[in-house]
This record gives structure tokens, C-alpha cells and sequence, in this order.
């Protein structure tokens, strides 16, 4: 099974972008279909952009459609999300998970530490 370990969080300003990364660790990575998750303070957690295993095909939620990028780099084990023109309301913390399909974005393992992304008006 993999690992996933996510970075890159931090305080920014509201209009700024940011990127995070998630890390996986195993040979496994590639055979994974990996998405980002968000758990706004006293929210649920919810999912927010998901991309397969070869890093065509991509779904990202409604909520934040225009706004994300999500890449990946399967020779680095590696997959980004880029967020566009912050907002206060998009301070989260940040997962990544591996995910049952795109469609779903049904999270298959467990949760790791998440990476904070706050950001300031």
C-alpha cells in the first residue's frame, strides 16, 4: 500500500496561489488514482480535485472548478495541487488520499497529517 505525505501549506495572502505536494513513498504509486481533500474548521471533509493514474484524466468539485490545478508525476511519485486566487474561506487543511475512482472520489486509505493553508484578507 502506499504512503502519502502532503506539503507545502502556509499562510498566504487572499489572491495569491500556492501549490501543495503529495509524496508517495512504494513502487505502488502509479497504480493509484489519487485525490486532495479539504477540512474547512467545523466542516465536513470534503474532496476537491482527484486525477488518475496516468494523470489525464482529472475531476475537481464544483466548489472550487477554475480555481485548482491538479498534476501529477509519476516518475517522482508526485502529485500537485495548485490553487488559484485564494480566499479567506479556503483555509483548510489539506489531504491527499488514494481514491476508489474519479467519480466517487470515494477515499480508500487512511489520513495522514494534512498540510494547513491559511489565508489572510
Amino acid at each position: 500500500q502506499v504512503q502519502l505525505h502532503e506539503s507545502g501549506g502556509g499562510l498566504v495572502q487572499a489572491g495569491e496561489s500556492l501549490t501543495l505536494s503529495c509524496t508517495g513513498s512504494g513502487d505502488t504509486f502509479i497504480r493509484h488514482t489519487i485525490g486532495w481533500f479539504r477540512q474547512i474548521p467545523g466542516e465536513e471533509r470534503e474532496f476537491v480535485a482527484g486525477v488518475g493514474r496516468i494523470g489525464a484524466a482529472k475531476e475537481y468539485a464544483d466548489s472550487v472548478n477554475g480555481r485548482l490545478t491538479i498534476s501529477r508525476d509519476n516518475g517522482k511519485n508526485l502529485v500537485t495541487l495548485e490553487i488559484h486566487s485564494l480566499k479567506p474561506e479556503d483555509t483548510a487543511v489539506y489531504y491527499c488520499n488514494t481514491l476508489a475512482d474519479l467519480r466517487s472520489g470515494r477515499p480508500l486509505g487512511s489520513w495522514g497529517q494534512g498540510t494547513q493553508v491559511t489565508v489572510s484578507s
